[in-house]
């Protein structure tokens, strides 16, 4: 079955679910509130009462000086910064208001080596104007359909700048800005990924990856995404074992009409095969088993195996503008600690977060039994997320290490790290410091055969 004619028939099955609730969007006066009280976004443009958390002034949007275009590492734009304080484990108390629980439990997993580096907070998320005028539509037209599991009336911006409605519905509401959220158009970058045994020991897994973030084509509309959000692909090239093997994966809007679609490519085999499995808690092998498959990008997929609950917005120290991990030449050993990564070479701030909580449903499987959401009321990125066992016992704690791309411009991070507290072991995803280049980012619009099964093996080279 082609794809367009899945979506009509998707479209006929959701049809015939109207009954089911659909919860409205904001009205045009509360939308005129973007750019004014709120910014185009829908963070609260001001800062907070202490003065430690400041306005939103425009973000950063223009790179700073000696930076050559798309693919050079960044230059960081805040370089006479310095360090305001370390929160560690002999001081977490007084900090502990503004902490997550996850970051309490580094501090008292690892009390001599882990601490929280923190300096001034710099509020530097930007999205160009066409993605903000975008996000004000949404905001009158978007909807989160069925039991979370679908989004309509919305492209190319935030579908839900201001949140609202009960609990379980401004979660969605939070978790969908996440999952479709200001990243570019296309990208590429060559990286690699590493599981840090307790020892300290680790090897690379090194991959090329390819994306076309479908949900922002500035050429297409809602009405031609054929319910995709993006398209992505990852070629394995090291080391040889794996070399040339490739998963490719289209990721759907409305996951009640199509669940994620997703192909490998076995260059031992050199076949191509569906993979159904690579969603919710299946488990990646590139990351010793560290990383399930909707642990990627923090968060990922469908939202129906989980109980759904907003807790507000807080004051929380998070990760941000963390140049230093990107930094050109930085050796991955000097950036992998043995239980984290080396605190000198990370910065923390305060700054809001939504936070959102997700509990297993009865009689729904998972090896996450609840997870915790810290999601930048500027970014929409979840940049803290802590995951606890069927025992109810903290277990995996993850951390979106964010920095302002400014050639987009826009926040995304430049590593995500995922904790086993229990294991001891971590993980990390995206190292590119002893790569020439970092990400690039453009605004071509591929023709979407490029992403086709039928192209993958002929695309794969051991």
């Amino acid at each position: 079955m082609n794809y367009k004619k899945s979506a009509i028939l998707g479209g006929l099955l959701a049809l015939s679910i109207a009954s089911s609730p659909s919860w409205a969007a904001v009205s045009s006066g509360e939308a005129s509130r973007l750019g004014q009280d709120l910014t185009p976004f829908g963070s609260i443009k001001a800062g907070n009462d202490a003065g430690t958390i400041p306005a939103w002034t425009g973000g950063l949007t223009e790179p700073p000086a000696g930076y050559q275009g798309a693919g050079q590492h960044h230059i960081d734009p805040f370089p006479t910064d310095e360090v305001l304080f370390s929160i560690n484990a002999s001081n977490k108390d007084r900090y502990a208001e503004h902490l997550s629980d996850g970051v309490l439990a580094m501090l008292e997993t690892y009390p001599t080596s882990f601490r929280v580096p923190v300096y001034k907070s710099r509020r530097t998320h930007a999205v160009p104007d066409w993605v903000a005028e975008n996000t004000k539509k949404n905001a009158v037209n978007a909807e989160v359909v069925g039991k979370g599991e679908g989004l309509k009336g919305a492209y190319g911006g935030y579908p839900f700048p201001i949140i609202q409605g009960n609990n379980e519905q401004k979660a969605w509401q939070v978790i969908w800005n996440h999952l479709v959220r200001w990243r570019g158009v296309s990208g590429t970058r060559r990286s690699s990924e590493v599981a840090v045994q307790s020892d300290g020991d680790y090897a690379l897994v090194t991959s090329q990856q390819e994306v076309f973030f479908n949900f922002y084509n500035p050429e297409g509309s809602e009405d031609e995404l054929d319910n995709i959000i993006f398209y992505y692909l990852s070629f394995t090239q090291s080391p040889p074992r794996l070399a040339g093997g490739a998963i490719l994966i289209h990721e759907t809007l409305n996951q009640i009409i199509n669940p994620r679609n997703g192909w490998g490519y076995n260059a031992g085999q050199r076949r191509v095969r569906r993979a159904p499995n690579l969603g919710y808690d299946s488990p990646i092998a590139a990351a010793d088993n560290l990383r399930t498959a909707d642990d990627t990008d923090i968060f990922n997929g469908a939202l129906d195996r989980y109980n759904w609950s907003y807790e507000g917005l807080k004051e929380i120290y998070i990760p941000y503008n963390n140049y230093r991990l990107g930094e050109k030449g930085t050796p991955y050993s000097e950036i992998l600690g043995i239980s984290h990564l080396n605190p000198e070479l990370t910065r923390w701030e305060l700054h809001r977060v939504h936070v959102v909580e997700a509990t297993l449903k009865e009689g729904a499987r998972h090896i996450y039994h609840k997870r915790r959401f810290y999601v930048d009321e500027d970014s929409w990125n979840t940049v803290l997320l802590d995951q606890y066992d069927g025992r109810g016992a903290l277990w995996r704690v993850t951390m979106g290490f964010a920095k302002n791309y400014y050639e987009l411009p826009g926040v995304w991070t430049v590593l995500d790290v995922y904790h086993d507290l229990q294991a001891r072991r971590y993980h990390v995803l995206g190292l590119d410091t002893e790569e020439p280049n970092t990400r690039v980012f453009t605004e071509d619009v591929p023709n979407k055969r490029y992403f086709s099964p039928s192209s993958l093996r002929r695309r794969s080279v051991r």
